[in-house]
This record gives structure tokens, sequence and C-alpha cells, in this order.
């Protein structure tokens, strides 16, 4: 398993390097000058952060309230990662239609266009960091051993 430190450093980097892509292709996609668009990456990225953090204790609460554990099936992982589009969404689009002064639809296209933007780059950069910051195997046999005798 991965330490509390190698998952915050993962969250940073995760969240700079992101902005870093986003801000300029965003420029170009959009046609929104590099200040709209960086306020929108940090807004949007400060919003994912923190709304992850609060639906993923809510969700866990919410399913030890109604099954008693939070194992989650295939299923309960779709319904999870839907809601949470769901709730960014709810988040984000009002704000960015106010701040750009586009109407709904426009900051809808535009904030579908960031999540599948996320979406590839979150993919991609997790092969990359697992490559650059491997799991160290004492962490991994530490971890199937307490879970051995389960």
């Amino acid at each position: 398993m991965r330490t509390f430190w190698d998952r915050v450093r993962h969250a940073i980097m995760f969240e700079i390097v992101g902005l870093i892509l986003f801000i300029p292709c965003s420029v170009w996609v959009f046609h929104q000058s590099i200040e709209h668009m960086g306020v929108i990456g940090v807004f949007s990225a400060f919003a994912a952060t923190t709304w992850n953090f609060f639906y993923n204790i809510g969700f866990d609460r919410s399913m030890l309230y109604f099954r008693g554990s939070v194992q989650k099936t295939l299923l309960i992982r779709v319904y999870h990662s839907i809601l949470f589009e769901v709730g960014l969404t709810l988040i984000t689009l009002p704000a960015i239609a106010l701040y750009l002064n586009i109407d709904i639809v426009s900051a809808f296209i535009m904030d579908v266009a960031i999540v599948v933007f996320y979406l590839v780059y979150a993919f991609f950069f997790n092969i990359v960091y697992d490559f650059i910051f491997p799991i160290k195997e004492q962490n991994v046999s530490l971890c199937s051993e307490k879970t051995e005798g389960v």
C-alpha cells in the first residue's frame, strides 16, 4: 500500500501536472483567455479535490448505514463514479457559466470536455506515476500478510 505522504505527493503532482496540461489546451479548444481558463482550471481542481474528500466520507458513511460495510461491488463503484461526477458538475457548472458569462448549455459542454480530459489524463498519469514511484515490495507483502488471516 502507498503511504500517507506518497498519497499527498500523488495528489499534488496530479493537480499541478493537470493544470500545466489543461490550461493551454483549454485556451486553444475554448477560445478563452489564459487568465479565464487558469481561473476555471484552478477552481475546478480545488472543487474536485474538496468534493472528492467530502463525497467519499459521505458515501462510505451511507454504505455503512445501509449495507453495514464499505465493500464496493462493481455496480456500486459505477454508481459511486457517476454520482461523484454529477455532484461535481452541480458545483462547477453554475460557477463556469457565471464566471465566463456564458449560457448553461455552453458551460455544460465545457464541463463535459473538462471531465473527459481529466478521465484520460488520470488514466495515463497513474500509469506513469506507478512506473516512476513503484510500490515497495515490503509494503505489499505486509499488506497481504495482514489480509491472509482474515
